[in-house]
Order: structure tokens, then sequence, then C-alpha cells
């Protein structure tokens, strides 16, 4: 069976300040290219063995792939279905605000001009199923969003509500799931 690789880009400004992302193009601070730069060397001392690297449109994760893959070697291409869900009258607003964390708990919420969490399932869903069906004969890296760390979980392992709202991966950091 094949194997999935997830991790999400490095450290960005907003990061920082615990502000939300979303579909907002922000990029790396000089720390979130230096996490980028780590963990492209941490594939090639450990030996993990990834085919293909496929990115977010968002530059954030796009540069971090990037380096990545000038480390590593393993080609990289952009992956337009990992782009990080849009948050509406959201995106740039604190992380932790009661409103947002109420809005955010309503799957078919749109955010006043976002996407719900529904449609951004479906989308990463369609691409793992296309995935699996080639991951027999390569293996993928996929660099994203936090909240796309969210749905590949949920594709891998069952979880509660909570479970999903809470699961979260620091910046850099590197998944694995096995397709079954």
């Amino acid at each position: 069976m094949g194997k999935l690789y997830f991790t999400r880009h490095g450290e960005t400004i907003w990061n920082v300040e615990k502000k939300i992302c979303g579909a907002t193009d922000i990029a790396l601070t000089d720390l979130g290219h230096n996490q980028a730069k780590e963990l492209g060397r941490r594939i090639l001392e450990e030996k993990i063995h990834i085919d293909e690297i496929l990115y977010s449109p968002l530059m954030r994760a796009a540069d971090t792939a990037k380096h990545i893959s000038e480390i590593t070697g393993i080609p990289c291409r952009e992956e337009m279905r990992l782009k990080e869900q849009n948050f509406g009258k959201y995106e740039g607003t604190a992380r932790n605000g009661e409103e947002f964390k109420q809005a955010k708990s309503q799957f078919v919420n749109h955010f006043e001009g976002g996407e719900t969490m529904l449609q951004m399932a479906q989308r990463i869903y369609n691409l793992l199923d296309d995935l699996k069906e080639s991951s027999y004969s390569k293996t993928y890296l996929l660099v994203a969003h936090n909240g796309i760390a969210r749905v590949v979980n949920s594709y891998f392992k069952d979880m509660s509500n909570d479970e999903y709202a809470n699961f979260g991966i620091d910046n850099c950091d590197l998944l694995e799931y096995d397709f079954k």
C-alpha cells in the first residue's frame, strides 16, 4: 500500500500575530524559510522516500515546497485543491476570536463570502481519492495548511467533531499516512 506525507507551510507573520490566514496570500517569515529548509534536510538525512511534492498555490506553501525540493531534489508541482479554506470576513482577524469559533463550528457556513468546511472537505477528499489510485506507484508529500491538515487527518482517521476542531499541526511538522 502507498504512503502519503503531509506538512504545513513554514511560519508566517500572521501565524506569529495569531491571525486567520485562510486564503489570504501571506509570505513566510525568515524563520518560516529556515523551517522549510530544515524539513528538507530531515527528509534527506532520514532517507524518507517521496516521489513528488504537491503544494498549495498560496506563496507560504509554495515557497516551503520549493525549499524542500531544492534540498532533496524531489520534483514539485502546484495543486490548486490544496489551497486553504477561504474564511471570508474572518480573514486577517484573531484566530482565537469567539465569534469565529462559533462560525467555524457550522460546517456549511460561508463566512460571508468564503468557502464552507464541506466544500473544502470535498475538494481535499477528491484529491486524496485521486492520489490513492496512484499511490501504488508514487509516494507524495503534500505541502499545505492547518485547515487542510484537519481534513487529511479525518480522511485517514475517525474523529469526533471536537477532535476535528482541535486537530492541528505545527509549521513544518511531518505527518505520515498509509493508504489502505
